[in-house]
């Protein structure tokens, strides 16, 4: 649908005013308009294990952490920026990196322990490894018997 130019991006930004603008706005404080693309994630399956390779540009390994929760690890990466305006590189004049938190989390089952993952990070990906465990199998079919 064509909106007329003379109200802007859209024609409920009259109504809405700041506030929804505010609100879309506020997952995308890290990078922008590119927010949505961060942390893609690939799962491969191999026969014993499985390998998670996650994007995170840009952080270092003392930014990311893993946590192992009711059978859900979670990766969260927290990046931090100074608010230094002066430094070795000169005064600031634009800022386009914020600080922000990206997090994601993943089922993997109750049966994993935290010492039987392993994790490095390598030119801005994420390489998780996780061992593939066969799952108790029940009977497909089971006759429940009444008194």
């Amino acid at each position: 649908m064509l909106m007329p130019s003379i109200f802007a991006e859209n024609l409920f930004d009259e109504f809405f005013g700041d506030m929804d603008r505010q609100m879309r706005r506020m997952d995308r404080r890290l990078y922008g308009k590119n927010a949505a693309r961060e942390m893609k994630t690939d799962v491969h399956e191999h026969e014993d294990h499985y390998e998670v390779d996650i994007d995170l540009p840009g952080f270092t390994k003392d930014e990311i952490t893993l946590e192992l929760e009711n059978g859900y690890l979670t990766v969260t990466a927290a990046k931090g920026l100074d608010k230094d305006e002066t430094g070795d590189k000169g005064k600031l004049i634009r800022q386009e990196r914020y600080t922000g938190t990206l997090q994601r989390s993943f089922y993997v089952g109750d049966q994993i322990t935290r010492e039987e993952i392993s994790a490095k990070l390598e030119h801005g990906v994420l390489m998780i490894c996780l061992p593939r465990k066969d799952e108790k199998k029940l009977p497909e079919k089971q006759t429940i018997l009444i008194e």
